[in-house]
């Protein structure tokens, strides 16, 4: 993996506990950036904070839920207040929520996956984008899926909700073209992650990535001299 210099760089990461999440902050922070880990569970939060501080890295924990508009509103003048600004922002978060018949969904279950997956980062940009674009190398990268653009029975919550974030991330990233703030979004392909299990209680019965191996692209996406802006960017794009 090419080495990335992110020293003195700030980076929030939801879904930081686990998974991709948990992956990509630890290679920031050893990279130099202090990492600022937003998640659900806090003791998850607090192994991967003492794993950081072990490797010299420093970070910041902020045990939340994301369906909590009203604090997620509160998050960017709070950043701006104790860090002075941001510089990165990973919104990993997901859910996959219940699979089943498009026509059986329950309604609750559908508005739970879309809070999660779109309606949480748009609220995200929102507070967000002051900081980022006042940054001299502000970078909003999103995790996507390959669901986006290929229907599957049964992933209707999912992939109507990736399918909107792509449309959303890109029409930001349409009306900041003209400024140092490059957006883009990670298609990480199939990860052994929580959400994999949870598709697949039997096992995958293909290979998988492990959420390291996807560790390259979102730093490739946070480096100072990216100039990818718009994308949906996959391990292959590298």
């Amino acid at each position: 993996m090419t080495i990335i210099d992110l020293s003195g760089k700030r980076a929030l990461i939801t879904g930081a506990s686990r998974g991709i999440g948990r992956a990509v902050a630890r290679a920031y922070a050893q990279a130099g950036a202090h990492v600022i880990l937003l998640a659900r569970t806090t003791g998850a939060l607090e192994e991967l904070d003492d794993q950081i501080r072990e490797n010299g890295g420093t970070a910041t924990l902020i045990p939340q839920d994301l369906r909590d508009f009203e604090k997620i509103d509160m998050l960017g003048p709070a950043l701006a207040e104790k860090f002075g600004g941001l510089d990165i922002f990973v919104g990993n978060a997901g859910m996959l929520g219940t699979l089943g018949p498009l026509a059986h969904t329950d309604v609750k279950k559908w508005q739970g996956v879309m809070d999660i997956n779109l309606n949480a980062n748009f609220r995200l940009i929102r507070t967000l984008a002051p900081l980022l674009l006042a940054s001299s190398a502000g970078r909003m990268i999103f995790t996507s899926s390959g669901l986006a653009e290929r229907a599957l029975a049964y992933y209707g919550a999912y992939a109507s909700s990736k399918a909107a974030l792509e449309m959303m991330v890109k029409t930001y990233a349409a009306e900041t073209e003209k400024t140092a703030l490059r957006v883009n979004l990670v298609r990480p392909g199939v990860v052994d992650t929580a959400m994999i299990k949870e598709a697949y209680p039997g096992g995958y019965p293909g290979e998988l990535r492990q959420p390291e191996d996807i560790v390259p692209v979102f730093m490739h996406l946070a480096a100072p001299d990216c100039k990818k802006h718009g994308r949906a960017v996959s391990l292959s794009d590298l």
